[in-house]
């Protein structure tokens, strides 16, 4: 799913090509995108853009009569930009708007619909699809501890929940984890100040180094190959391979439909944390430390 520093991007590259630019028409081909019915989107049509701005993980296009487009490209959404009209057989192709200089298009892999587009009135409007987290990279330290503090959860949930920290999710917060040397196990209540502190200072500092990295990467073209899973990242979607800090294998823990990804010699003090399915298969055979699982696979290797 993008994330802060993709979507920011996004953001970035939708206000260089659509300020002042009007909307001339969408075209809207799964039924299921589309949730809302007041204001009509036909309501937006001949209006020019006047904003575009993030909201959470969401991207707010507004235009004349304080009215609001707003995207939600959740896990495969992705936008693409062209001054040339796209094609529109793709089963994939989920909505296209016409700009008076060009093509916005919307795309979505798989076969799930879960990306949506919302029309809003208003201040209001927008607020009414805020989930209320802090912006993290607007917040300052107190202010931060106490959205962390408020509730005990881990931090690894603490950090995803939009309800506390606007715009991170699966990856980041993998990568900030990572820099902080925290686990993602650890209760939010338990952390003591200074490693809260560790916590906000790798949170900023990822945000704004993936943020500057993707804007460079990007240049003057519109943002394209949008993913959870980069080579450079520290961590995540890097299982196995070597800690960048200090050259250990990068363990994971699975449930559902994701994965977190952690460095045991970094941030949990060479323990293994427990994944799930394979705990409750093993029992009391999963192993607890680094140690114990290259023993293991030593013994099996014989």
């Amino acid at each position: 799913m993008p994330e802060l520093p993709d979507v920011t991007n996004y953001v970035e590259a939708l206000r260089t090509r659509m300020l002042d630019h009007k909307l001339v028409q969408a075209l809207i081909k799964s039924p299921f995108l589309l949730r809302s019915a007041e204001p009509p989107i036909a309501a937006t049509y001949g209006k020019a853009v006047r904003e575009v701005r993030r909201v959470g993980k969401r991207i707010a296009i507004g235009v004349e009569g304080n009215l609001w487009l707003v995207l939600h490209l959740m896990i495969a959404g992705r936008l693409h930009w062209d001054s040339s009209k796209p094609k529109l057989g793709s089963r994939n192709n989920l909505a296209v708007f016409e700009f008076d200089n060009g093509w916005l298009w919307l795309t979505e892999a798989g076969t799930q619909r879960r990306a949506s587009l919302t029309v809003v009135e208003g201040e209001a409007g927008l607020a009414g699809l805020s989930a209320g987290g802090i912006e993290p990279l607007d917040a300052t330290l107190s202010a931060f501890t106490a959205a962390l503090r408020e509730e005990n959860h881990t931090l690894k949930r603490a950090l995803t929940d939009p309800h506390i920290f606007s715009g991170i999710g699966n990856a980041y917060s993998d990568e900030i984890l990572h820099r902080a040397q925290l686990s993602p196990v650890t209760m939010t209540q338990k952390l003591s100040d200074e490693e809260v502190a560790r916590l906000y200072d790798g949170t900023r500092a990822i945000l704004i180094e993936w943020t500057d990295r993707l804007r460079t990467e990007a240049g003057d073209k519109f943002p394209e190959g949008v993913t959870a899973f980069r080579p450079e990242m520290a961590v995540h979607g890097r299982y196995r391979q070597p800690c960048p800090r200090c050259g250990a294998k990068i363990q994971r823990i699975r449930y559902a439909s994701n994965e977190t990804n952690y460095c045991a010699n970094c941030q949990t003090g060479g323990r293994l944390l427990a994944d799930r399915a394979l705990s409750r298969l093993m029992h009391q055979d999963w192993p607890r430390t680094l140690e114990e699982l290259e023993d293991r696979k030593k013994r099996r290797s014989k």
